[in-house]
């Protein structure tokens, strides 16, 4: 497995200083979240000046509206050109939102019949991302919301998935037999981890309440060979870029311990 570090856990940052400081911990690529940093015509040249740094393995789809880069259909494709000039495998995104009535994007997403071929142009893997349960009631604001709805529309559509599992946690806190539902569809390219509790999201390992070690290890026992990609808020490190970097090298040390495949 291969260990990222998304941008988004670090965006308190300039994308250079996040690069550098992934680069010092010791991740062995980058997943880049398109955000305002990228807006504007020099997203594309920023892009591939950073991955000279350290590794771009993804890039994550702008999920609101930015300068330069139109809707969300045309934010995908420009993420997937970019994708295949700078040596990423995989483009994330998110789907529509049914609560902020994304009914252009909706119809989008059913029209499309292969997306590996159509939109990925059969080199970059798409992948659509499983999203949150929030608010007073706990509801999920996006189409697509249980697992087997999902599970039948990739593979109908030939798209791959980005599991979250601060996402699926916040609707089920023993998520692990959805990620085999998941994992036992082929489709699983990405694997965004960190904790939940108590209605706050990507938290730190052990600040929430979803059983990650034990997550990993069942993991570690599955031929799964693709990216874990650590996504947390830049806000659950305490302040101080030497701080900060401690914490994220302690972070992945545990995760190298806990996905480590057994020597024979």
């Amino acid at each position: 497995m291969r260990i990222s570090i998304s941008t988004g856990t670090l965006f308190i940052y300039k994308p250079e200083k996040i690069f550098e400081m992934s680069r010092e911990a010791g991740f062995d690529g980058v997943e880049v979240v398109i955000n305002r940093d990228f807006g504007g015509h020099g997203g594309k040249r920023l892009i591939r000046n950073l991955a000279r740094e350290l590794p771009v393995f993804s890039i994550h789809a702008p999920f609101m509206p930015l300068d330069g880069w139109g809707g969300p259909v045309d934010g995908l494709k420009r993420c997937v050109e970019i994708a295949g000039e700078c040596g990423a495998g995989v483009v994330n995104f998110h789907p529509p939102s049914w609560l902020n009535g994304e009914l252009g994007f909706w119809r989008w997403l059913y029209g499309v019949k292969d997306y590996q071929k159509e939109i990925g142009q059969d080199t970059v893997k798409v992948t659509l991302e499983n999203m949150p349960w929030t608010g007073k009631y706990q509801l999920n604001h996006y189409i697509l919301s249980k697992t087997q709805q999902m599970i039948d529309f990739v593979t109908r559509k030939n798209l791959y998935l980005t599991f979250d599992c601060t996402h699926m946690g916040s609707g089920k806190a023993n998520f692990i037999n959805d990620f085999y539902l998941y994992y036992n569809s082929g489709r699983i390219r990405n694997i965004h981890f960190s904790d939940y509790g108590h209605g706050r999201q990507h938290l730190l390992p052990g600040h929430g309440i979803l059983p990650l070690t034990r997550f990993l290890n069942h993991l570690r026992n599955t031929s799964y060979d693709d990216i874990v990609t650590l996504e947390l808020s830049p806000h659950e490190f305490p302040t101080g870029e030497q701080i900060v970097l401690e914490s994220l090298k302690e972070i992945l040390a545990y995760l190298r311990a806990e996905t480590a495949k057994p020597t024979p």
